[in-house]
């Protein structure tokens, strides 16, 4: 059991990256164009590929459907990695020290990057004609990143309310500094009460508000990525960018919960 110092300074990291989170890079303020302009832009069956994650998303939420993660594979990969030895449930991660949470995930931010860049750039060689096959197969890898990470952290990605959390965790990280702030409010208040998690749960209900902030930040990524060859570069940008920054924002809101968690277990 790690001591309270050591949870706290743990938290105060935490607390220095949300800070930073309100300044977006040029980069970031870039890919802010009105979805109008790359309507004009895109073409017609790129964008309905985008429109349809919207109707994935609220798949995923109601049943995880074909996103949901293989939980014993999961278990195994902790329980090599981990210096606690009987791990035989979910609930079970919960217990490990914080530092081989980190580890964990670390290690898995640092595979599934490597994947989305190959990813990117194989699908971005074709440019236009491949495209397709990338935007599905992207989101795949974000929602099973957010999961593997819930996992390591103890929270069970098959229960309804993770899930919701994990698709709150994906929109922080192409929302604005007005939407990242109502996010961590949200975050903060999930566990605190039913009628927090009832509240979350009916403002996902729809998904479009949800998803226009990612849709708009997707839609413009995957625009360069059209270009056959060049394509390669701007996919395996893109894609290595977005699944870092995911895996990022699953790793300290997850982190943050479970030190909350482990400081009141010190407290009683």
């Amino acid at each position: 059991m790690e001591k309270r110092e050591q949870l706290e300074q743990y938290l105060q990291e935490i607390q220095l990256w949300e800070k930073d989170q309100k300044d977006l890079w040029f980069w970031e303020k870039l890919g802010r164009i009105p979805f109008k302009i790359l309507d004009k832009m895109t073409p017609a069956f790129i964008q309905n590929k985008i429109a349809l994650l919207v109707d994935e998303l609220g798949n995923y939420i109601q049943s995880g459907g074909k996103y949901l993660i293989n939980e014993q594979a999961i278990l195994q990969k902790i329980r090599n990695h981990s210096s606690t030895q009987h791990i035989l449930t979910i609930a079970d991660i919960g217990q490990i020290p914080l530092e081989d949470m980190i580890a964990l995930s670390d290690k898995l931010q640092n595979e599934r990057v490597k994947f989305a860049t190959v990813q990117g750039a194989s699908t971005g060689f074709g440019g236009i004609f491949t495209l397709a096959i990338d935007i599905p197969v992207i989101l795949g890898t974000a929602l099973k990143t957010l999961q593997e990470i819930a996992m390591i952290h103890g929270y069970d990605p098959n229960d309804k309310m993770e899930r919701v959390f994990i698709v709150k965790c994906l929109q922080f990280t192409s929302a604005d500094i007005v939407g990242k702030e109502a996010i961590l409010q949200e975050l903060s208040t999930m566990n605190s009460s039913k009628k927090a998690s009832d509240n979350m749960i009916s403002q996902l209900q729809g998904l479009q508000e949800v998803f226009y902030t990612y849709r708009d930040q997707l839609g413009w990524k995957k625009l360069f990525q059209m270009i056959p060859i060049a394509g390669m570069v701007f996919g395996a940008y893109a894609n290595k960018g977005m699944i870092q920054d995911v895996a990022e924002t699953g790793m300290m809101l997850y982190r943050k919960r479970r030190i909350y968690e482990k400081l009141n277990e010190l407290e009683h």
